[in-house]
């Protein structure tokens, strides 16, 4: 096939550049977004999720499984009520299927093929060992080992979801993929030929719900700072959002997923004293209407993790239209990172 005049120029152009020296063009920029609307539909977004679970055999006689053996929790229950509590806090806008299911009777390799054994680990448990440095497991391994790049490439999965233990070595949340970026973790290297971004969530049986809404929390707040990075100060409504007593006297917000707008420090969730909010005027983004209201930890259940994640979660918002290039509906991005221009 001959080539098009457009190309024609374009090799010509390279080619004086490439003899002559000068300046190699520069590539085309990105994209303008969409401009501004108040009609654009707020977009529910459905992912299908791959599960890895590590749930390894302890006692050879018996068959009995680590969740099991240390009477942790079932993993089957911690997915349905997280499914659950993230489709009800998002209004409907964000929706988990689980499309495939894996279940592996061994320890994951960390970085260096480190593996424990089950009288390793239990030595871990009882304190009478410690845990095994680097703790950082292989995501290459996996990644190769389960064929990932492909699923996400034929669109059979978004995202992963991996099962394991303490001391496992999983990150709560991490990104791959072309442009993968900071997600509460470092962007895994050497995965960027993979066209689509996606990411790994890094669940713990031994732990609960609310566990599984932070590690979720944490991967909003990284994908929001990313999505508005290029609006500054005042302009900047995710700044607003996370705004508490502490960082903002007078100026609190929804707070952060460790922050509720009236703590002292971290995790401090049950504060029980009032402070100015304006987390009842997120309902009406991006009409804010100078909602202000004095609350305190009985908004978010005194103390719950579980609830006052959901109440967090609860005030991201998820309506029609689009602001600054962004849309209204902010669990697009959340939950749909190729959305977002990096």
């Amino acid at each position: 096939m001959s080539p098009s005049s457009g190309e024609l120029f374009s090799f010509l152009q390279n080619t004086f550049h490439t003899i002559f020296g000068g300046k190699k063009p520069e590539p085309p920029a990105h994209p303008p977004a969409p401009p501004d609307n108040l009609l654009e539909p707020a977009q529910i977004v459905n992912n299908r999720v791959l599960l890895i679970v590590y749930d390894p055999v302890m006692d050879q006689a018996s068959g009995t499984k680590l969740a099991r053996h240390q009477s942790w929790n079932r993993i089957e229950e911690l997915t349905n009520v997280f499914m659950a509590d993230i489709l009800q806090v998002s209004g409907g806008m964000a929706r988990y299927q689980i499309t495939k299911r894996i279940e592996l009777n061994e320890f994951p390799a960390k970085v260096n093929g480190f593996r424990f054994s089950p009288k390793m680990y239990k030595d871990v448990l009882a304190g009478a060992a410690s845990p095994h440095m680097s703790q950082e497991v292989d995501y290459h391994a996996i990644l190769v080992k389960f064929n990932i790049f492909q699923q996400v490439v034929n669109n059979e999965i978004d995202e992963v979801w991996i099962f394991a233990f303490p001391h496992a070595g999983f990150y709560e949340s991490v990104m791959a993929g072309k442009g993968a970026f900071w997600c509460n973790a470092p962007a895994l290297i050497n995965t960027g030929d993979c066209p689509r971004r996606f990411i790994i969530m890094g669940f713990s049986y031994e732990r609960g719900v609310g566990e599984m809404l932070e590690n979720f929390g944490h991967r909003s707040e990284s994908i929001m700072t990313k999505t508005f990075k290029h609006l500054n100060g005042e302009a900047n409504p995710w700044q607003h959002f996370t705004r508490t007593e502490i960082s903002s006297p007078g100026k609190a917000g929804v707070g952060t997923i460790h922050f509720a707008p009236n703590s002292e420090r971290d995790y401090d969730w049950n504060n029980q004293r009032l402070v100015p909010s304006n987390c009842y005027d997120w309902f009406n983004f991006p009409n804010l209407r100078g909602d202000i209201r004095f609350v305190n930890a009985s908004e978010w259940g005194s103390g719950d993790i579980r609830l006052h994640h959901k109440w967090w979660l609860k005030h991201i918002p998820r309506v029609a239209g689009r602001t600054n290039g962004i849309h209204n509906n902010w669990w697009q991005y959340i939950m749909d990172v190729n959305r977002i221009r990096v």
